[in-house]
């Protein structure tokens, strides 16, 4: 308990020295001068368990995995970007090589043919033959550096897409409003060297983690919820986007069906498409990957798991976890916690931020508040 009441204590204390500004990602401390994760606080459902991957990423936020097994993390407040080996597989990294340092909000990252793209606020760099060169890096190159600068809602998740192309979201640049740059409040896409960058999806207000559907090849992504509309209003949502061109509402409507006070009266929610699931409110939903893996029961093939951050302005905490959504063809069905613990009452010792299926089927999840990667894996009967 004296553990927890430390990383409670800690969380508090970091919250109320950065306020709101910093809210969804407060860094911990440098890692050897953390007590042991209290990771018996953490459920997951039977036959499951989750044991820690590692505990030396500090801020650990974007997931992406490399052709040898590498796992690239980013971050947000640390300013660095991680590559966690796990040498031996024996479910525990080895090594952790800092590959990029005290780089301004280096929060996306993804990998294609070698080379792991990472994304700033306003600029995606990439970094070649990464994987042999963990321990000397490359000089990252710059392939597109023509994004908007602007902080609000400016840290992105990115990844390579079906079509080879890397998407790239740019979120509203504020909690509600319109802007004259179409760019803002959008899902973008463009060709691995930065070229013929373009619009994909309109009306996204902030989305922090995508994945494409198996044998589908169709694009689901998630979205935050505007604030200062009370408790319970509006949903997160999970959202799908068949093709180029859609529009997902903000800042006219939320949830499909929930009309903005300040701007719905100039645009019905008839116009817009509606989410393929309304999440709980300010969960924060994150990082989200559909389960592909061959470890876990047949029941989660090809469903999607989604990291939720947990909510900052709620006058009680929700989210904190992992969330289930079950998926029928093009429908979303269902809608369950997965994994919890890192809600303690009204204290947080812990934020999940993405989920990654590693190639033995486990699911990584990252933690930015408690600088760590967790692994769940099946145990029980398949």
């Amino acid at each position: 308990m004296e553990q927890l009441r430390w990383l409670i204590l800690t969380g508090i204390v970091s919250g109320l020295l950065c306020g709101t500004a910093c809210s969804a990602a407060e860094a911990p401390g440098p890692a050897e001068t953390r007590p042991e994760l209290p990771l018996h606080l953490l459920k997951v459902p039977p036959g499951f368990r989750i044991d820690l991957f590692t505990a030396d990423v500090p801020n650990a936020r974007s997931l992406t995995l490399g052709d040898n097994g590498t796992v690239f993390v980013g971050s947000w407040r640390a300013g660095n970007v991680y590559a966690v080996v796990d040498q031996d597989r024996d479910g525990k990294a080895d090594q952790v090589h800092t590959i990029i340092r005290e780089m301004t909000v280096p929060n996306g990252v993804a990998f294609r043919q070698g080379s792991l793209y990472v994304a700033q606020i306003h600029r995606v760099l990439r970094l070649d033959d990464i994987e042999n060169r963990l321990a000397n890096p490359p000089a990252p190159m710059v392939i597109n550096n023509t994004f908007p600068t602007e902080r609000h809602h400016g840290w992105k998740f990115i990844a390579f897409g079906p079509d080879g192309k890397l998407y790239v979201p740019v979120g509203a640049p504020c909690n509600i409003c319109e802007s004259d740059d179409p760019r803002f409040a959008s899902l973008l896409r463009m060709n691995p060297d930065g070229s013929e960058l373009e619009i994909f999806a309109h009306g996204v207000r902030n989305t922090v983690g995508f994945d494409w559907q198996p044998g589908r090849d169709v694009l689901w992504f998630t979205d935050n919820g505007r604030d200062m509309m009370g408790d319970d209003l509006p949903p997160d949502e999970l959202n799908r986007a068949p093709i180029k061109g859609l529009h997902f509402g903000y800042p006219y409507c939320h949830g499909g069906d929930i009309s903005d006070p300040e701007f719905g009266d100039k645009r019905p929610c008839a116009d817009f498409v509606p989410p393929a699931r309304k999440l709980d409110p300010h969960v924060a939903a994150l990082g989200m990957r559909f389960y592909d893996g061959g470890m876990f029961p047949a029941k989660y093939r090809h469903q999607v798991f989604i990291a939720e951050h947990g909510s900052w302005n709620r006058s009680r905490k929700i989210g904190y976890r992992v969330s289930l959504v079950g998926i029928d063809g093009d429908r979303a069905v269902s809608y369950e916690t997965f994994a919890e613990g890192w809600l303690q009452g009204e204290a947080a010792w812990g934020r999940p931020v993405d989920v990654l299926v590693m190639p033995d089927g486990a699911l990584l999840v990252s933690d930015d508040r408690a600088g760590a990667i967790y692994r769940i894996s099946w145990m029980g009967a398949r």
